[in-house]
């Protein structure tokens, strides 16, 4: 439902920035694999390498709507929630326990670092070939939409780091209809129509 584009070491808001790295190298490969990695020590983040190895860019996987295994992403987003080291660990866990239960199916993967809590992807992931179909974690085909749909794109999120252009470039796309969509949902650059 939502993806945000990084391409290239020109792209100052891009891991590739730096050159290749041990964390980032997975984006320097063949495309259709997934660059896993952790942010703030605690959040697990998906990105899908896009481009020919040498060529870093990947979209990173911001919101996917459930359309199988609810109960199952549900489950992993409670196990990872009260699995995270807290101090008021008793009381927070039962109260979190509650808040994820209540959650809307749309809301279950709303965002990069609960959208890997929900599917139970960590660094171990990193690297894995995505067009594997043997794979645990792999993208398939959707099918096919019998409307059109409305992708709006806007700047990218959380990378204030970053000098302009690359804070404002609108690469940032999702679908103009979901739920499953994080964060603000500000209009930029507005709504490209599209079939998928």
């Amino acid at each position: 439902m939502e993806v945000e584009a990084y391409v290239g070491e020109e792209d100052l808001a891009s891991h590739a920035r730096l050159g290749v790295t041990k964390r980032n190298a997975v984006m320097f490969g063949p495309p259709g694999v997934a660059y896993v990695y952790l942010v703030y020590g605690m959040y697990h983040c998906l990105n899908i390498v896009t481009e020919a190895s040498g060529r870093p860019a990947a979209l990173l996987v911001r919101a996917v709507e459930p359309v199988a295994g609810e109960a199952q992403m549900r489950l992993a987003r409670i196990h990872a929630a009260v699995d995270r080291p807290n101090r008021h660990a008793a009381i927070d866990h039962e109260r979190t326990r509650r808040r994820i239960e209540r959650l809307p199916s749309s809301r279950l993967a709303s965002g990069p670092g609960v959208l890997c809590a929900a599917f139970s992807i960590d660094r171990s992931d990193d690297g894995v070939d995505l067009c594997d179909a043997g794979s645990d974690l792999r993208l398939e085909a959707a099918p096919s939409a019998t409307e059109p749909v409305t992708v709006v794109t806007t700047p990218r999120v959380g990378i204030d780091y970053a000098p302009e252009p690359w804070r404002s470039v609108p690469w940032r796309f999702f679908l103009a209809d979901s739920a499953a969509v994080s964060g603000r949902r500000r209009l930029v650059a507005g709504p490209l129509e599209a079939n998928t």
